[in-house]
This record gives C-alpha cells, sequence and structure tokens, in this order.
C-alpha cells in the first residue's frame, strides 16, 4: 500500500458538459389538431358560404322581426339593423337552416343553393 503524501491536495477533476439535443418529434405530434378553433373570432377571415347546400331565404312581408334567427345563427350573419332583421351576409352562412327551424312565424324558407348559382 502506497502512503499519501501529507499536505497534497487532490487534483480537481474537470466534467465537460455536452450539450445532447433533443430527437426531432414526429410530424404528427407538431401538426395542429383537425377541428379545433385556435383564435376566437376568426370567421371573417373565411368565406364559409361556398359549401352550402341550401340558402335560407326571408319573407320580410311576414318577418315580425323577433330577431331570433339573429340570435341563433351560429356564424352571425344574419344582421340587424334599428332592432329589424337587415339581411343575411350569404358569404358566411353555412345553410344549417337554424334560422328557419326558431323562426316563429316560418318567414325563412331553406331553398336549394343551386338556384343561386351562376
Amino acid at each position: 500500500m502506497k502512503k499519501k503524501k501529507a499536505g497534497k491536495k487532490p487534483e480537481k477533476v474537470k466534467i465537460k458538459k455536452i450539450k445532447v439535443k433533443k430527437p426531432p418529434q414526429p410530424e404528427w405530434k407538431t401538426k395542429p389538431i383537425g377541428g379545433m378553433i385556435f383564435e376566437a373570432g376568426n370567421s371573417l377571415k373565411y368565406l364559409t358560404g361556398t359549401w352550402k347546400t341550401a340558402r335560407p331565404i326571408t319573407n320580410y312581408d311576414k318577418c315580425i322581426h323577433c330577431l331570433k334567427c339573429v340570435v341563433y345563427c351560429p356564424e352571425n350573419c344574419i344582421k340587424a339593423k334599428n332592432d329589424k332583421k337587415d339581411h343575411t351576409e350569404y358569404q358566411y352562412c353555412k345553410g344549417c337552416g337554424i334560422c328557419a327551424q326558431v323562426c316563429p312565424v316560418k318567414c325563412i324558407k331553406m331553398e336549394d343553393e343551386d338556384k343561386f348559382q351562376e
């Protein structure tokens, strides 16, 4: 056995840090989830009315301006002015027919979109 020499400090060992890169994530983990809305109020950016198969047509002579159609429209494309139904923005309307279903006097009829194609 060897004896340690008195007064001599042990040498410090320098440890070199190695940066380890994370492995790349699979592509499916970096893609946004389909069908998710990531920013609220983005419907005005996208003209979604081109895929509808039916269009709501209002008989304004029969309309009582209860504005239920305005409240229930999921796309906010039925506009009111001075507490009366004013118009429908068809470029955003998806043709769901909710407006026609909630109308108490049935003045909104869903008509085939093919009638209105140029």
